[in-house]
Formats: structure tokens, C-alpha cells, sequence
């Protein structure tokens, strides 16, 4: 297959395929060598002209299931994270837990007095004499990017929050910081924006090293709708329970019998969760 054969990607633009991207893609999420080769070749004899990205994404997806190794579920974390929609709550609490595990108290969905009106935080963080003001903006199509008015309007927040707890005794050793946490990407003017106003942003794949993806993939803090062992329906049941982990079934089992699942079916999601979370006491 031509490597200049061109694919189509979410925003219509297009670009030539690579299978050097393909195949680092899937090294990233634990391939083993065979298996890449195994794929890679697949791939470039299935491929064709104006394929989109997500159809693309879908034949790469279908040939890792076949390995039973958890590399589908973490090649399908973008997805995943998008799952967490549509009302972007329970990427809310996501984001407060992914922070809480860098040693931050945490707080959702927090009413937070500034100096001159009040605002509604979607994550509070708290530790280490530092407070982190959180606002996630979730978005459940790849198409859409957050542009300079988000950092812009998130900063005048901040600002008036910060000024109001400067002048409280409570705070009077407390340093305070804005981030701003997206699940797709920022333009390059949002992105220059929050470096110069001193904003911390993190998108799916900046900053780099630092990114969302890094962050997940580094702390194995996978969402539960990576889990390619539950329908639909079983994973919402998780999330309209607070239970937006991987690790948190990890931790505690018995979460897997509010799913109503044959003791197959259970062994099953317990053994995807243990491959994801690198846990010891996944199989009860």
C-alpha cells in the first residue's frame, strides 16, 4: 500500500496515512511485536483511499481485540474519554480524582465566593499550601477544540476568586493557580494565551510529557468505559454511581455485582481491570 494513500480525518481535512503513527500508536498501548507487525500488515492490505480516521481507528480497534492482553482497551482511551459524556460530570470527577491522586484534597462542583460575584468550580484542589482551580471543558466530538475564550474567560474567573481569598487571614500562605482541562486539544491561540497569562492548561495531548493521555497512562487511571468486557449499559450504571475507574473495581470488587453479570462475565471484567490496573487483589 502507497504510503501516500490519503485518509480523512474528524474536522475533513486530510492528510497521508503513516504507518510509522499506526504502529507507534499501538507500542504505546502495549503491543507486543508480533502483534504490531500482525496488524500493521492488516491494515495496509485493508486500506483505501478517503478512509476516514474513524473507521480507521475501528479496523485497528476490532484486529487488538483478538489479543487478550488489555492493548483494546487502552487503544481506545480517547473514545473512552469521550464516553464520559454527554454532560461532561462524570469527566468532572475523572479530572478530581486523577488529581487527588498527585496528593490534592478535592472538591466537585464547588460554589466558590469571589470578590465580586460568586462561581461554580467544577474541581477545587487543595494541598502542599497550593489551590488549584479546576474547569473542565468536555467535548464528545474530536472535531470540535477549546479556542482562546475559554483560557480568556476561565482567567477572569480565576482572577476574581483569587482576589477575594487573598484578603481572607485563611488563606494568607496559600498560593493559588487556574487550570483549565480538556479532553480534545487547544488552538494554538489558546494555548499561547494561558502560557502568558500563567493559566496551567492540559489537553488530550498537551503539555507534552504532561498531557491528559501521559497523565492516564502513566498512573494506569483508565475510565470505565475503556473496558471492552461491559455494554453500554452496564458502564453507565457504574458512572451514575460515582464510579468513574478502572482502579476503583480494583480496589473494590464488589462493585462488579451491582452489574448483575454471570460469574463468567465477572471473571472476565475483573481480568481486563487487573491487566489495566497492574492490581494484586482483582480477582475476588
Amino acid at each position: 500500500m502507497s504510503k501516500t494513500t490519503l485518509i480523512r480525518k474528524s474536522s475533513g481535512e486530510k492528510e497521508a496515512f503513516s504507518q510509522e503513527k499506526l504502529e507507534n500508536s499501538l507500542k504505546r498501548v502495549g503491543a507486543d511485536k508480533e502483534a504490531i507487525r500482525e496488524i500493521s500488515n492488516e491494515i495496509n492490505n485493508w486500506l483505501y483511499e478517503g478512509v476516514t480516521t474513524k473507521k480507521l481507528y475501528r479496523q485497528t480497534f476490532r484486529l487488538l481485540k483478538k489479543y487478550k492482553d488489555g492493548t483494546a482497551a487502552r487503544y481506545k482511551l480517547k473514545k473512552a474519554i469521550m464516553e464520559l459524556g454527554p454532560t461532561g460530570y462524570p469527566f468532572e470527577h475523572f479530572v478530581g480524582q486523577l488529581i487527588r491522586h498527585y496528593g490534592f484534597d478535592i472538591r466537585v462542583g464547588e460554589i466558590v465566593q469571589g470578590q465580586c460575584v460568586q462561581h461554580e468550580v467544577d474541581v477545587v484542589a487543595t494541598g502542599n499550601n497550593k489551590q488549584i482551580f479546576v474547569e473542565c471543558k468536555f467535548y464528545n466530538s474530536q472535531g470540535k477544540n477549546a479556542n482562546v475564550r475559554v483560557p480568556l474567560y476561565i482567567h477572569s474567573r480565576v482572577n476574581d476568586i483569587v482576589r477575594k481569598r487573598e484578603s481572607l487571614p485563611g488563606f494568607s500562605k496559600m498560593a493559588f493557580q487556574g487550570w483549565v482541562v480538556t479532553n480534545t486539544r487547544f488552538t494554538s491561540d489558546a494555548a499561547d494565551y494561558g502560557k502568558c497569562a500563567g493559566l496551567h492548561l492540559v489537553s488530550w495531548d498537551y503539555p507534552e510529557g504532561h498531557s491528559l493521555r501521559d497523565m492516564i497512562e502513566k498512573e494506569k487511571f483508565f475510565p470505565v468505559t475503556v473496558l471492552t468486557s461491559l455494554n453500554k449499559q452496564q458502564k453507565q450504571v457504574l458512572l451514575d454511581d460515582g464510579i468513574v475507574l478502572c482502579r476503583q473495581i480494583c480496589n473494590e470488587p464488589g462493585v462488579a455485582d451491582k452489574l448483575e453479570m454471570s460469574p463468567q462475565k465477572r471473571k472476565k471484567l475483573l481480568e481486563e481491570v487487573n491487566k489495566l490496573c497492574s492490581c494484586l487483589n482483582c480477582n475476588g
